[in-house]
């Protein structure tokens, strides 16, 4: 097939080692949690297929474990025995018979791991007996014999890639992991033949690298993912980095480099693992530039390359030759076949959330979007989406929130005749106050897309639509759908001196002001409290966030509230935790530890502002008893909670509908 003429670069193929890929578009390896008795199963393959069918050119499947020392979370992949080959030969041969090719990573976290196994902590393994700053781990030295044991079950993980039927294996030396930490000084202080100078901290790397080299087939490709800078204080620093890649690309140990940044060793730079909608689109493209300029490599990089036209000038640029579009193809699988044939305006664009990819990770299950329901759920929900409904009918769904246009997209999808309403003049819900945030108006892209579906499902959609029982009965749906969302609730906080608290949401939507010296009442934990105390202090205002939780941000997404944690002190905001408030009067805002109940007690205020809880807005409901139709209900009016289950359950509700 010709290039395509929309994205000439991004679809022109890349010859690399021994093989031809179709085009520059790569889902680089992520920690996905879908393994099952640690090896590929159903839903990972199911998962992969989704990506190369939709036409990535190359898949990067995560890191595999190659050694027991590694082992640490119960989900993560293994390849430690040869058993283990005919499930990876099975995800390899689906990839690659929709036309992608294939690469296995093989990575060691050394000290940058809990070792949780069976509720108890292991001994973490490193280069020297440096605690690592995140996991509070102090590592064991690994000795010499079992740095060549590791060099040895490298070679052997690499070897079983082989047999599977890969074309390549990808080894990690990025994130602060095992093998970036023996090329860092400030973690690898041997004084042996792994340690001091350069060249001996990059031998365990060499002579792995030599070792795969040695036990694959002719014909595979090695590649080494790296993090060009990890934006740490004790961190490898970027012209080691570049001396090491130079270095590995004149000896021919690497046929390609992927270039990533930050590292998982420290709270700083892990927000540069999944870089958020907070950093800029693309911004590692110099970094890549700088590493493709002193190894003459073929240079694959990632870093929130959501869209075709970022990659496309990513190419141009002559910065790199592959770009990862991880996160964007796990928001929507056909990306690469939507840009090649023109059809780019229907690309679902990542917005950049890290909510359900690497914050499920965080939570230990298996990775999604909370744009796209079936991501990761694809052996699940896969045929019954594809299905359509048996008896096709008329779906009513009120709420035009992200729960209702979901349900709304699948209900129509499935082949019913759908009709939308919303009293609002606007669809979004509480999505619409979200993208109000500081550094999250990306966050505007949920509507955004939604609304492109439901105009691609030919849903009805009424705006400014009160609903009633009445209205209800005389449209005469087969199914109802409820998605009415929810509403604050009552402030439970003495007042007096005739004063009176300000919602966040109304400091947020700019239909309420504040004075001065401002205290902010954060039940929520969340995004409302952070977003409204940096903006906030963006206007000057001296902030107080006092939160009723162990810290700031106690809800997001962990990488994220760490990154909003120095925003906030850079920003002047006094953060108090454990603190939930009672009353107010002229000038002190009255608050309680949550734990003793002593009192806290924050004078000279001029406003107190409340982020508090809501509760599910039940009014038409209440209405509908012995109503002859069959109903369901999705998101906030069942109890609220994030825009990620008011999708989730919009999807299942239309799915069932």
């Amino acid at each position: 097939m010709p290039n395509a003429p929309f994205y000439p670069r991004l679809f022109a193929p890349l010859t690399l080692g021994g093989f031809e890929i179709r085009n520059r578009i790569a889902s680089t390896g992520h920690q996905t949690f879908l393994a099952e008795n640690n090896l590929p199963g159903g839903a990972l393959v199911a998962y992969h297929e989704a990506r190369a069918r939709g036409g990535a050119g190359l898949i990067i499947t995560e890191a595999a474990r190659f050694h027991e020392s590694a082992f640490a979370a119960p989900r993560e992949l293994h390849l430690v025995e040869d058993s283990a080959i005919p499930a990876y030969a099975r995800l390899a041969k689906v990839v690659q018979g929709h036309g992608a090719r294939i690469i296995g990573q093989l990575s060691h976290s050394g000290r940058v791991s809990h070792r949780m196994r069976e509720g108890h902590r292991g001994v973490a393994f490193a280069p020297s007996p440096v605690p690592d700053r995140r996991y509070q781990t102090v590592p064991r030295q690994m000795s010499t014999e079992l740095i060549e044991e590791l060099v040895s079950t490298i070679g052997t993980g690499a070897q079983r890639y082989a047999e599977a039927g890969y074309d390549g294996v990808e080894l990690m030396a990025s994130h602060g992991l095992l093998f970036a930490q023996f090329l860092n000084p400030d973690a690898n202080r041997r004084t042996d033949a792994y340690g001091g100078t350069l060249d001996n901290r990059m031998r365990f790397l060499c002579e792995s690298l030599a070792e795969v080299r040695r036990k694959i087939r002719i014909g595979m490709v090695i590649g080494l993912r790296i993090s060009a800078e990890d934006f740490e204080a004790d961190g490898t620093e970027p012209d080691v980095i570049e001396s090491a890649c130079s270095y590995l690309a004149k000896t021919g140990a690497i046929d390609y480099l992927n270039v990533t940044a930050g590292s998982m060793a420290g709270l700083g730079g892990s927000i540069h693992v999944v870089p958020p909608m907070e950093i800029a689109s693309a911004y590692l493209a110099s970094h890549a530039g700088r590493l493709r300029a002193a190894t003459s490599l073929p240079i694959l990089v990632a870093g929130r390359i959501n869209q075709p036209q970022e990659a496309e000038q990513v190419l141009a640029g002559n910065y790199a030759d592959i770009c990862g579009m991880t996160r964007a193809m796990i928001t929507d699988p056909e990306l690469a076949s939507k840009a090649r044939s023109g059809r780019g305006e229907s690309i679902k664009a990542c917005i950049g959330c890290n909510q359900a990819c690497i914050g499920h990770l965080h939570k230990g299950v298996g990775i999604s979007c909370i744009q796209s329901p079936l991501s990761g759920r694809e052996a699940r929900f896969a045929p019954a989406l594809a299905e359509p409904a048996r008896i096709p009918g008329r779906i009513l769904v009120v709420g035009g929130g992200p729960a209702g246009m979901r349900a709304a997209v699948t209900a129509a999808q499935r082949g019913h005749n759908v009709l939308l309403m919303e009293a609002a003049p606007m669809l979004g819900g509480q999505a619409l106050l979200a993208q109000r945030l500081p550094e999250r108006a990306e966050f505007g892209g949920l509507i955004t897309n939604l609304e492109m579906e439901l105009a691609s499902a030919n849903v009805e959609i009424r705006m400014r639509q009160f609903v009633d029982r009445a209205m209800i009965e005389a449209e005469a749906p087969d199914a109802l759908i409820l998605a009415t969302g929810a509403r604050p609730a009552p402030l439970e906080i003495e007042i007096e001196d005739d004063r009176s608290p300000v919602l966040a949401v109304e400091v947020l939507q700019g239909t309420a002001q504040v004075r001065g010296r401002v205290v902010i009442a954060d039940w929520r934990c969340d995004w409302v409290g952070i977003g409204t105390a940096a903006h906030l202090a963006a206007k000057g205002h001296h902030v107080r966030l006092a939160v009723d939780g162990v810290c700031a941000g106690q809800n997001l997404p962990t990488y994220v509230r760490d990154y909003w944690a120095g925003r906030l002190h850079a920003l002047g905001v006094e953060v108090i935790p454990y603190a939930r408030a009672f009353g107010m009067d002229a000038d002190t805002a009255y608050f309680s530890q949550s734990v003793t109940g002593a009192p806290i007690l924050f004078e000279g205020v001029d406003d107190l502002v409340i982020s508090g809880p809501y509760l599910p807005d039940t009014r038409l409901e209440d209405t509908l008893s012995g109503l002859n139709i069959r109903i369901s209900r999705a998101g906030d009016c069942l109890s609220p909670r994030t825009a990620e289950e008011a999708v989730y359950e919009g999807f299942l509700a239309g799915l069932e509908a």
